[in-house]
């Protein structure tokens, strides 16, 4: 696949290196030269010096037989990545997609203008960022989930700790005792020193395993207790950082939650957030990475502190000064990829990761039409697909134990109308059924094929 990448920031850079390691023919555009050297000394692409808007530079670049455009100039190039996705698109690319930095372009209306005007997909990744914060905050128990048919089914991710009642039971031991309650769920997989672990019936669990469950969003909360987990509720949330992320944080939440305070270093900004937000979202003017600071603002009080300033090292170690003081619930916005096992290993109970965060939508352009989405999971290099089922498909030839299914992939669930179930070996898939897929990075496309 001929893909161009226009902008070699953060963003851009991680999907250059992950999309050539699929074996795609990558190009990658920048004005700045410095960052085109770098990425080009330890990732096989192409390079083109130059402005991403200019057609001399697109053309050069090759947009008349690309089959991806993807515009990820910093958010502050809005501009520049809407036009350059727009003269990729009538120069010949076949998709193109684009990053911005506007809330208000996501807006039913305006994303139908954009794709009138043939710009597949627009992404704000600070505005997918602070949904999933707003999701974790409603769903303390666990580091990370999704859901699947508007929560007809979920996965949820727990990290166990050292009361788990679970530690050193075998799968089958767990899904026996579980099923007392007549709980139905599926382990699809356990992430333990750095290895993804798709499990089997004599698989034990771990201290500190993150262990991946898809089930029925109601079976959840009876098997906490079985997990030793417990949800809490958040009625005050203190946010480290005014950025966009924490604006929308405390924008989406401050119906919900009785307090919630933001600090914040840049005192204009201060005034803007305190305009624009309501009466019970506090704004102060300070340096997060003051730990007194927070202390004498009661951080002890608050129910779960988010840390999201453009510091991964300050947002790391302002939560875990959090959970020094007691606060139960933590969650940090790490863009140093290699930091996210670090944060985690020091006690942070849940990372936001904007460059993973995007990979996501923009890897399911390299796939099939028939995956509505695919998310890649923190805690592990793996990914999470839903796949929609083609009539005469490959998965749809026999039950799934008996078609040779990709070792490193599993099936965790089904989705058939207003039904959902969990997948078994016995289980037939039907045409235009819907199926949460969890798999390693290198049997994504193996597993894609089943699908066509």
């Amino acid at each position: 696949m001929k893909i161009i990448i226009a902008g070699a920031g953060e963003v851009g850079s991680h999907l250059a290196k992950m999309l050539s390691s699929e074996s795609n023919d990558i190009t990658v555009i920048d004005s700045d030269m410095d960052r085109l050297e770098s990425l080009a000394t330890n990732t096989d692409i192409i390079t083109v010096w130059g402005n991403p808007s200019s057609i001399a530079v697109l053309k050069d670049a090759g947009v008349e037989s690309a089959d991806l455009f993807i515009a990820v100039n910093p958010s502050s190039s809005q501009d520049v990545n809407v036009v350059s996705a727009l003269l990729a698109k009538k120069l010949g690319s076949k998709k193109v997609t684009a990053r911005i930095n506007n809330e208000e372009y996501l807006s039913y209306e305006n994303k139908f203008l954009f794709t009138e005007m043939g710009i597949d997909l627009l992404f704000y990744p600070e505005k997918i960022a602070s949904t999933e914060i707003v999701d974790l905050l409603k769903r303390t128990a666990s580091t990370d989930s999704i859901d699947f048919a508007r929560g007809k089914l979920q996965m949820a991710v727990f990290r166990l700790e050292d009361d788990s009642p679970i530690i050193d039971c075998k799968l089958a031991e767990f899904s026996s005792i579980a099923s007392a309650d007549n709980l139905q769920f599926r382990v699809v997989a356990i992430s333990r020193n750095n290895e993804t672990i798709i499990p089997n019936s004599d698989t034990r669990f771990k201290y500190h395993d993150l262990v991946f469950i898809i089930s029925k969003r109601d079976v959840f909360d009876k098997l906490l207790r079985y997990i030793g987990k417990s949800n809490i509720e958040v009625n005050k949330l203190m946010i480290l950082g005014g950025g966009p992320i924490g604006e929308m944080v405390a924008k989406q939440l401050s119906k919900q939650i009785d307090v919630i305070k933001i600090i914040e270093q840049n005192k204009e900004k201060c005034l803007e957030l305190s305009e624009k937000l309501s009466n019970n979202v506090i704004v102060v003017n300070g340096d997060g990475r003051n730990t007194d600071l927070l202390i004498e603002e009661s951080l002890k009080e608050y129910d779960a502190f988010v840390a999201v300033t453009n510091s991964t090292e300050t947002n790391i170690l302002a939560c875990v000064a959090a959970k020094r003081v007691g606060v139960s619930r933590t969650i940090a916005e790490v863009e140093n990829i290699e930091y996210i096992k670090l944060a985690e290993s020091m006690g942070v109970d849940a990372v936001i990761n904007k460059k993973l965060i995007t990979a996501g939508r923009i890897f399911k352009f390299t796939l099939s039409n028939k995956v509505r989405f695919i998310k890649y999971m923190s805690g592990t290099n793996a990914e999470m697909l839903e796949f929609v089922v083609a009539p005469n498909s490959k998965i749809t030839k026999g039950k799934l134990k008996n078609l040779s299914f990709p070792n490193d992939a599993i099936i965790g669930g089904i989705i058939r109308g207003n039904e959902s179930f969990i997948a078994v070996g016995d289980s037939e898939i039907k045409a235009y059924d819907r199926v949460a897929v969890f798999a390693l990075p290198h049997a994504v496309k193996e597993v894609d094929k089943f699908f066509r």
